[in-house]
């Protein structure tokens, strides 16, 4: 037995050895599983995406499609899918670039880039429709945190076939009041980088307000995770520049003007990130939209209060609409 346990270590120091990420990846599959997730894989829109889903819901059940933000990946709707699992049917895709999905050197994955291939993968993924339209697919609510919820907003706007209810959280994509996030991005700086233990704690710090909910990360994990962010820094910068400084950043507050679909607009007032005053732009431009403002949250709405927002995302989810119709070109 001792033998046995020996080579069993070895072999397990050899595994890790060779790529130190699995060590992270198995924490999220053991997060997946807990969550009632499976895994996925597709291939649309030129890339290899990687999805948690669940089908365990009536048939009957809306898809509900989930985008993570800026520097995060399909695990931050975990523990919002927790409380959403059986009620509906759950896509939960890391965006092309971003967490196990493809990414292709020199590519645009800014808010009108990545908005099209959402709109591709939820005609690839979303069940089978009855209508002879122009999408034969069942319409998606289509939820989006923050660069997400760009991405989110620009889809439903341009994509409303494919779109029946939009949800934002935390969303950028409009010019909210000043903070400190927004004034380094401008200045061509990334907020979020990360590239020893002191920025990694000052990112914790940034996006997470309630402390119950940040991710504990020992050592030598840390260290992991650390080098995976160095290795992915110019990247972050790549698309830091596209949605932060580009003729496109502010793109999706103008083109929501276009959602008409029943809408959610979700914001933590302790939101250091995109500030609560992103709300009330997005507001302006969406006029039938609910409105809800948490109090004891910051960025990570989604992971800090999920009971509070899984409930916002029932009431929209559940909400009767007419079908919209395709803008002609």
């Amino acid at each position: 037995m001792a033998v046995l346990l020996l080579v069993a270590a070895i072999t397990m120091a050899a595994w890790i050895a060779t790529d130190p990420y699995r060590v992270i990846r198995a924490e999220f599959m053991r997060q997946r599983i807990a969550a009632g997730l499976s895994k996925g894989s597709i291939d649309v829109a030129g890339h290899r995406w990687t999805y948690a889903y669940s089908d365990d819901a009536p048939a009957s059940a809306p898809t509900i499609v989930m985008l993570h933000g800026f520097t995060g990946s399909k695990e931050n709707w975990y523990p919002l899918a927790r409380e959403l699992h059986g009620r509906y049917r759950l896509l939960i895709p890391d965006l092309p670039g971003w967490g196990e999905s493809e990414r292709k050197p020199g590519t645009d994955y800014g808010f009108v880039a990545q908005s099209a291939r959402v709109a591709a993968f939820i005609d690839a993924v979303s069940p089978k429709g009855t209508s002879s339209g122009a999408s034969p697919r069942r319409p998606v609510v289509l939820l989006g945190h923050s660069m997400g919820g760009g991405i989110a907003a620009l889809t439903a706007a341009r994509y409303p076939r494919r779109v029946s209810r939009v949800g934002l959280l935390d969303a950028a994509g409009v010019r909210f009041d000043d903070n400190r996030f927004g004034e380094e991005v401008l200045a061509g700086r990334n907020p979020f980088a990360v590239s020893d233990v002191a920025t990694m704690r000052r990112y914790l710090d940034t996006v997470y307000h309630d402390a119950s909910a940040k991710p504990w990360i020992p050592q030598p994990i840390d260290r992991i995770y650390i080098a995976r962010r160095v290795r992915d820094a110019a990247f972050e910068q790549s698309v830091l520049d596209r949605i932060g400084r580009s003729n496109e950043r502010f793109l999706p507050g103008l083109e929501a003007a276009n959602i008409h679909q029943p809408a959610l607009l979700l914001w933590c007032r302790q939101d250091a990130v995109i500030d609560p005053s992103a709300l009330r732009l997005y507001a302006a431009r969406i006029p039938q939209a609910r409105r809800m403002l948490l109090d004891g949250c910051g960025h990570m709405s989604l992971m800090e209060k999920p009971r509070e927002v899984a409930q916002a995302v029932i009431d929209l989810a559940d909400t009767p609409v007419t079908k919209p119709s395709e803008p002609k070109p």
